[in-house]
Parts: structure tokens; C-alpha cells; sequence
């Protein structure tokens, strides 16, 4: 479920999207401590390059109208999202997820290291 958490801030909400503006879920996003009692990393990075990292892991999403797709175990996990305040906050739900739970952006997305390779598509790799 953490893994989910973070991939869900490597969302993008694809409706309303121009082909030159970037995804607005880009950045560098921050879990509300005050929901629940999640633990684990509280900080997932959206990069254009389909890449999220959060903690020590890092996954691949894609982008469907209202959807957030990440790749886990070598297929795609779906959660409804939902971006609000202007951008600035992502609400990921349904999926592995009990809750709705929320993302505050806080920056930009830092670049992933070179040494850290993209997953796998499960539609094109194996």
C-alpha cells in the first residue's frame, strides 16, 4: 500500500492537458501526516520521464483520463484521482487503497539518478 501511495503523487491529471504545458502532477509531492495511520516514506517525486520515487523505490505510471496507472508486480494498478486546489493537492483512491488519501505539492521533481533505471511497461517489456 505505501508503494501505491507514492506511485499515486506520479499521477498526472491528463484531462485538460495541452500538449506543451507539462502534466500537473510533476513535482515533488508530501503525504498528510494527519490522515490515518500510514507510515513509510511521506515524499513521492513525479518526473516526465514516467518515473515516481518515494524512499528507497521507484515505479513507473501512466496517465488515463481520471486514472492514475502504476506498475506493481508486473502489472497496472488503477486509482482514481482527482486534483484540486489550483494543482497544488492530488487525491488518490480506490485501487489497494481502504481511503481517499491526499498529496500536497511542494516543489519541483528532482531528476532520477542515472543509476536508477525506469521499470518496465508491462504492455511492452517483460
Amino acid at each position: 500500500m505505501l508503494l501505491a501511495l507514492l506511485l499515486l503523487a506520479a499521477a498526472e491529471s491528463a484531462a485538460g492537458q495541452s500538449a506543451s504545458r507539462p502534466p500537473a502532477v510533476l513535482g515533488t509531492w508530501k503525504f498528510d501526516l494527519k490522515q490515518g495511520k500510514k507510515s513509510g516514506p511521506r515524499t513521492v517525486i513525479v518526473r516526465a520521464d514516467s518515473s515516481a520515487s518515494y524512499g528507497d523505490e521507484t515505479v513507473r505510471w501512466r496517465l488515463k483520463p481520471d486514472s492514475l496507472l502504476l506498475a506493481l508486480g508486473g502489472e497496472w494498478v488503477s486509482y482514481r484521482l482527482r486534483l484540486a486546489k489550483k494543482g497544488k493537492r492530488l487525491t488518490l483512491s480506490g485501487g489497494d487503497l481502504t481511503e481517499p488519501i491526499d498529496f500536497d505539492l511542494v516543489g519541483p521533481p528532482t531528476p532520477r539518478p542515472d543509476t536508477i533505471p525506469i521499470p518496465a511497461d508491462p504492455d511492452t517489456e517483460s
